[in-house]
């Protein structure tokens, strides 16, 4: 399947990452919005060819920090599993991995 890649947008995995103002430190509010453009950005590149990246201020608390869809449609983490381990990406460890980036992001933003 690598060899198709990268894949047209609407057969990708989309990835859309809540982020909680709070990890931004106490005025992480005012800063949630920018941030998350900056990570849309950060993050372009990473798995492109079969993910696309979103990243949204978590203000719904009953929404989960990371939901998967392709074509809109949402799917359950062992669709999501199937889906990476198409690319012989393990679920559990991108996970981890996404969630390593994005808080060494945080630290360069927080500029630490």
């Amino acid at each position: 399947m690598k060899d198709n890649l990268p894949l047209p947008q609407d057969k990708k995995l989309t990835v859309i990452f809540r982020l909680e103002p709070g990890c931004l430190g106490p005025q992480g509010s005012s800063h949630i919005d920018d941030f998350c453009q900056l990570a849309q950005t950060e993050f372009k590149s990473f798995n492109s060819g079969f993910v696309h990246w979103v990243f949204v201020p978590r203000d719904d608390k009953s929404l989960p920090e990371m939901q998967y869809q392709i074509s809109e449609k949402n799917l359950t983490s062992e669709q999501a599993a199937k889906f990476l381990d198409i690319f012989n990406q393990n679920f559990v460890e991108f996970e981890d991995l996404v969630h390593k980036k994005i808080a060494i992001f945080i630290d360069h933003y927080l500029g630490h």
